[in-house]
């Protein structure tokens, strides 16, 4: 089964030399040169012959896919097959091309040059005469030929083929400096001999509500507890008892009670009555619901005649009172709210910064407040759960273009360079430190720090051109005495042939490598 050929898709913009670099990832295969669908490439003849050419070197059997008539001529003329679609070039068998296109002109027969047949005659004269022509000139102007050839080839390898690789690593240290930047709402522009730089004064009006528990008490009336006792008739009378008659715990702090009705314990020792009682406003609230027995004690002459006890606990009394506003609720809830205010002027001024700016956190302060601006919702000693604020103010805050201060910094890293050494701008790093200072006319103090890494320079169109057609050793020496390498280093090189044994001639087959420096 036949080789399948390999496709080389055509596009308008391809010329000779695209197409032959195309021809070389292809050797001693069948190759199919697909014309664009759209405009056409290579209409000339020579085009054709030289890829042709090409081909037969590379042993590439070449045929087309075309449709345009000038190309197909030319191919035909060059023996090269022609088909209309890819199928038809698989069933086809492919021609043998030839490159033969032009004749030489100095081939070209004369007008009236005599016929052939009329020169047979001297023919073999001349060719006689040819023949006799010494056999050892011919022989000595071949070697010295071949020796030129040599000779060219031998120059042009010495010149050429000689390559080095010089891998250094330069001297390097880090430069850091801490510069007091002064940031200025009236420069109008960056004074580094002063380290003052322009800032930006940015405002935001600002409206925010906020809400906290009260922590006052408003006291309410107290609700007296409830209960009865039991009266004990100690004589062999009738013994009355008034409402109104005042009863009182014996333990501890008296807890005074009142009977709240009128009534009579029956004649006889023993005899009893249950009567209803309600703690004394003295004694209202919470502190009158006392156990069962502690009621014991009867104010008044009653004492003598009749006992009392409560059986059953008295129960009911309550100490009343509201949560209620105070003054520091109203501070504590202003503090709050001024804080919200600069932290939603801060988020809202971001947005407004330029790529370069940052803003100053410490510079956000509420530039003006009002009364009618504040609103409570209520006052101190008003009874109330919360208490809410809605207040606007007008927040002010100032930004700083980052770049400027960097300005700064880099003038004095750049004043810390040792001479032959430049600072690899890859390498520097700023950090704003903390504001120091904010004066009341608006400039804020604070300072800037930065660093670099400061290595030697090395200029390499110079050194190759230098140490082009040293020895090994001379190269390194001279590199090692006049570069501003890293101590205890030295240039290390690599030679192409290694048994070469000098620098190439050319200073464009010398690699120099600056090794990245570490930090």
């Amino acid at each position: 089964m036949p080789e399948r050929p390999e496709f080389i898709q055509l596009e308008e913009g391809d010329d000779v030399p695209s197409v032959r670099d195309r021809l070389s990832f292809h050797h001693r295969k069948q190759v199919l040169l697909i014309w664009p669908e759209k405009g056409t490439v290579l209409m000339r003849k020579l085009d054709l012959v030289l890829i042709q050419r090409d081909a037969l070197r590379r042993g590439i059997r070449l045929a087309l896919v075309t449709h345009d008539p000038q190309v197909i001529r030319h191919a035909s003329e060059l023996n090269i097959s022609t088909f209309e679609t890819i199928g038809a070039s698989e069933r086809a068998r492919w021609k043998r091309g030839r490159t033969g296109v032009f004749s030489n002109r100095l081939w070209r027969p004369k007008k009236d040059t005599p016929d052939p047949d009329e020169l047979m005659s001297v023919a073999s004269r001349v060719r006689g005469e040819t023949e006799r022509e010494p056999l050892l000139r011919r022989l000595l102007m071949r070697l010295l030929l071949l020796a030129v050839v040599a000779g060219a080839v031998f120059a042009l390898a010495y010149i050429l083929l000689p390559g080095a690789t010089v891998v250094l690593i330069p001297a390097q240290n880090r430069v850091d400096v801490e510069v007091p930047v002064t940031a200025d709402l009236n420069a109008r522009g960056v004074d580094i001999e002063n380290a003052i730089i322009p800032a930006t004064l940015l405002s935001v009006t600002i409206e925010e509500t906020g809400t906290i528990q009260t922590s006052g008490q408003q006291r309410l009336a107290d609700v007296p507890a409830q209960g009865s006792v039991v009266f004990v008739n100690q004589t062999s009378s009738d013994v009355a008892i008034p409402a109104g008659t005042n009863l009182s715990t014996s333990a501890g702090t008296p807890i005074l009670f009142h009977t709240t009705e009128a009534a009579t314990v029956p004649a006889g020792v023993g005899q009893q009555i249950e009567i209803p009682i309600e703690a004394l406003p003295a004694s209202a609230g919470d502190i009158g619901n006392v156990p069962s027995g502690l009621v014991n004690t009867i104010v008044g002459d009653l004492a003598n005649r009749v006992t009392v006890r409560n059986i059953n606990p008295t129960f009911g009394g309550a100490s009343q009172s509201l949560a209620a506003v105070t003054q520091d609720d109203q501070d504590r809830l202003l503090a709050v709210v001024r804080q919200q205010l600069q932290s939603r002027a801060y988020v809202e001024m971001l947005p407004r910064l330029e790529d370069t700016q940052f803003l100053i956190l410490e510079t956000v302060h509420i530039a003006e407040e009002r009364s009618d601006w504040t609103t409570f919702s209520a006052q101190p000693g008003d009874a109330a759960d919360t208490l809410t604020l809605t207040m606007r103010a007008v927040v002010e805050a100032t930004a700083i273009d980052e770049q400027f201060g960097q300005q700064i910094a880099f003038a004095n890293i750049a004043g810390q360079i040792p001479r032959g050494r430049e600072i690899l701008p890859e390498t520097l790093v700023y950090t704003r430190g903390p504001v120091n200072n904010i004066f009341q006319n608006g400039q804020v103090a604070f300072t800037l720090e930065g660093t670099g890494l400061v290595v030697g320079q090395i200029d390499t169109e110079f050194l190759r051109g230098r140490i082009a057609g040293m020895t090994v050793q001379e190269a390194a020496t001279y590199m090692q005495g006049e570069l501003d390498l890293l101590e205890n280093t030295a240039p290390q090189i690599t030679l192409s042939p290694d048994w070469f044994g000098r620098m190439p001639l050319l200073p464009f087959r010398i690699n120099l490598i600056v090794a990245e420096p570490t930090a």
